[in-house]
């Protein structure tokens, strides 16, 4: 495991799942002697403050807190037309108004984060799409906090461990949820040049010299442990714990997974920007069939999220998952409906 200092004893990190988790899932995996991670990106500074109480009170092991490092983008009134037009049609179909809302549901990393972070100084902060500044940095650096990024090519993993972090995760491209993309202006450019996670992972591991932790497509101990020796110090997960009882996955998205949803295969994914404005994994819907997964009418990330809400409110109203974000990696076999901290004690079997 990555920082034996942080007296974590399994291998294993939750990873961070923003709209299907709060404290009670992290909770759980550290207190089973994981890496337990609480999404932070979609909170408010008063929400966090509440759940990383929650996790204080429950929990003396490690945890992790996530943020995005995203530069908020500027509203763009040509590519916010194109938007709105190309889904006016579906708010038709639905019946609804066709004034569409705007707002960006996702929130970089921020000094207000770091002050709220201040009072509970976490064992663990990880980042997506990069790191924040210097200065901010620094003062996790100050609590003593280990640090932590994604990295979906070797570059980034260079970049990453050239500015200091603790660990760097390796994320193959079969993971759920938001690539970690940074080092481009571009994010949807070359996603058929990314990397599966059992290719990427060794030449991370060979590129630096910082603990790796794989991610991306390992749904089992079997797959844990190929991770391990592929040469990651631990292996972050998330997709498989999306059904335990400690998971806040909507009724629409657990019958998604299950198979239960006419028309949507849990085994059938593909990263698109159409939920967000940037690439992430999910179960492929009827949104993604008909726009196509990857759209460049969809705004900047996070603006394409608050036109598709209404969407997706009036379709899980329905029982149906047609507009919903549906996250989940290529290997949804691992989910299951038990105790996550019986989950995270089958993923390492027999290391």
């Amino acid at each position: 495991m990555f920082g034996a200092d942080l007296s974590v004893s399994l291998p294993i990190i939750q990873a961070p799942m923003a709209g299907v988790q709060d404290a009670a899932l992290a909770i759980a995996v550290s207190n089973a002697g994981g890496l337990g991670s609480l999404p932070c990106a979609m909170l408010s500074l008063d929400a966090m403050r509440d759940e990383l109480t929650k996790i204080t009170a429950q929990t003396d092991k490690p945890y992790n807190v996530n943020f995005f490092c995203h530069a908020p983008p500027t509203p763009q009134a040509i590519r916010d037309k194109a938007w709105r037009d190309a889904l006016l049609p579906y708010y038709s179909q639905c019946g609804l108004q066709v004034e569409l809302p705007t707002g960006a549901g996702r929130t970089p990393f921020s000094a207000e984060h770091a002050d709220v972070l201040a009072h509970f100084k976490p064992p663990v902060v990880s980042f997506h799409f990069g790191l924040p500044s210097s200065d901010l940095l620094a003062r996790v650096r100050s609590w003593g906090s280990k640090i932590i990024s994604s990295a979906t090519t070797v570059e980034e993993a260079k970049w990453l461990a050239s500015q200091g972090v603790d660990a760097v995760i390796a994320q193959g491209v079969e993971a759920g949820g938001h690539r970690g993309i940074f080092l481009t202006d571009d994010p949807c450019a070359d996603i058929d040049k990314q990397m599966g996670t059992f290719a990427l992972l060794p030449q991370i591991v060979r590129a630096i010299d910082i603990p790796v932790i794989a991610a991306g497509g390992i749904a089992d101990a079997a797959g844990v442990r190929a991770a391990m020796a592929l040469g990651a110090s631990a292996v972050q997960i998330g997709t498989v714990y999306l059904l335990c009882p400690e998971a806040t996955t909507s009724k629409v998205h657990r019958a998604a997974l299950m198979g239960g949803l006419a028309g949507i295969d849990p085994q059938v994914t593909a990263l698109t920007n159409l939920f967000t404005g940037r690439p992430a994994r999910g179960i492929v819907n009827r949104l993604t069939r008909e726009m196509g997964s990857i759209n460049r009418a969809a705004p900047e990330f996070p603006l394409a999220t608050a036109a598709i809400a209404p969407l997706r409110a009036w379709a899980e109203a329905q029982g149906l998952g047609d507009f919903s974000p549906l996250w989940a990696g290529q290997n949804t076999t691992g989910c299951k409906a038990i105790a996550a901290a019986d989950l995270t004690r089958e993923l390492v079997q027999g290391l």
